[in-house]
């Protein structure tokens, strides 16, 4: 699943271009999928480069789509007013005061190994999923198969969705599983889901369910279970001693431990953030350094804390990049190795983050995106470049969500 998105409501268009690509072998462990469609469902048209765009959601519940390529803009309905936003790249699910609201933006990519099909449809508001308190989605990183997880903190339902129905225009529930109330996780992993448990309102568990709801007997220990990403090796569940490792063998779900550093005393990573997709992702160690998890060699690495930190991502590149927002506003260019300091832009968001706007950092594979919402501006970053400002975008409207979609 990808971080939370809070960036800012758009209006008119911004001149962008880009190019949505990848580098390097891949494992798909935990997304590979037999879909002889390659992606494609009914209605959809596959065109020969991404569509890239920015799904946006006012404070108001208005959904607009800004093409990237044509700079037009539809307007593709409402929805309630939202609060917070998670997306997979295609659908954004908003989380409002009866649940989780999803839009389709219908654009998306189908990462295929070797290589990659695009696609665009009619984007549309989908409709909602009931539930009480706040949600946690977790998606994988195909949009037309396997599941989409919520899991509802006040009520402690579990949910698994069916993402094959959702592009269809269809929400299915695979299951609704009755839990505890507590801050927990439903993961999906293949044809499987990984479901947190509790005690006292406390996660302690994760138990594998098929995607009919019936247990499988895997039942493994997760002290405060907290963030869920997927990588091209599986999908990765934080814990307070480490984080699970979790794919399909075969046709049985497999999961594995990667335990912090013996004798270490930094926090435990919360959530987690990287290039979509890419094996390594970055987290903060509260305010003492910056976890690196690589989900291939299985392994933890705890870097300095070069300034009081906001937002980390992990681009795992070929140089290796680690981009920080810092907390007075300026995007820090790290080696991913060591955590030294490789360049920096001047404070861009510095009034967004002392007003609790919460600025979002988003890693490409060749800029970075810098919201800076009360500043009214996007920045467009060239980490590989000395941190240059590439472009710099202005809009005119208070913050609400937005994400990019089409990749």
């Amino acid at each position: 699943m990808r971080s939370r998105i809070t960036l800012f409501a758009l209006t008119g268009a911004l001149t962008v271009s880009l190019v949505a690509c990848s580098s390097g072998p891949v494992d798909r462990a935990s997304s590979e999928s037999s879909d002889d469609g390659h992606g494609a469902v009914a209605g959809a048209e596959e065109v020969a480069e991404p569509q890239l765009g920015l799904t946006s959601i006012d404070a108001d519940g208005a959904v607009s789509h800004l093409d990237l390529l044509d700079e037009s803009v539809t307007d593709i309905g409402e929805i309630s007013a939202p609060s917070a936003l998670t997306t997979d790249g295609r659908y954004l699910f908003a989380q409002t005061d009866d649940g989780i609201e999803i839009v389709d933006s219908g654009v998306w990519t189908w990462d295929h190994i070797d290589h990659f099909h695009y696609y665009r449809a009619a984007p549309a508001v989908l409709g909602s999923v009931p539930g009480e308190g706040m949600a946690a989605v977790a998606t994988t990183n195909l949009s037309t198969t396997g599941g989409t997880g919520i899991s509802f903190a006040g009520s402690g339902e579990a949910v698994l969705l069916d993402t094959q129905a959702l592009s269809k225009g269809e929400i299915s529930e695979l299951f609704r599983i009755e839990r505890e109330p507590h801050a927990g996780l439903v993961v999906p992993v293949g044809s499987f889901a990984l479901v947190t448990e509790a005690s006292d309102g406390v996660g302690t568990s994760v138990r594998g369910y098929t995607a009919d709801g019936e247990e499988t007997g895997l039942d493994v220990p997760c002290v405060a279970p907290s963030g869920t990403i997927t990588t091209r090796v599986g999908a990765v569940i934080g814990c307070q001693d480490g984080a699970l490792l979790a794919h399909v063998d075969g046709d049985e779900l497999q999961v594995e431990r990667i335990p912090y550093p013996a004798g270490t005393t930094a926090p435990p990573a919360e959530s987690f953030d990287n290039r979509e997709g890419r094996p390594t992702v970055a987290g903060l160690a509260g305010s003492e350094g910056i976890w690196m998890l690589d989900t291939r060699a299985r392994s933890w690495t705890l870097l300095p804390y070069p300034a009081p930190l906001a937002q980390v991502t992990a681009v795992d590149d070929e140089d290796g990049h680690l981009l920080a927002l810092a907390q007075d506003g300026r995007v820090l260019v790290l080696n991913g190795d060591d955590g030294s300091v490789l360049a920096e832009t001047a404070p861009l968001a510095a009034q967004s983050l002392s007003s609790g706007a919460e600025p979002t950092l988003i890693a490409d594979q060749h800029r970075a995106y810098l919201s800076a919402p009360i500043e009214h501006r996007l920045y467009e970053i060239d980490y590989a470049d000395a941190a240059r400002i590439a472009r710099t975008f202005e809009t005119a409207t208070e913050p609400a969500f937005v994400a990019e979609t089409g990749r």
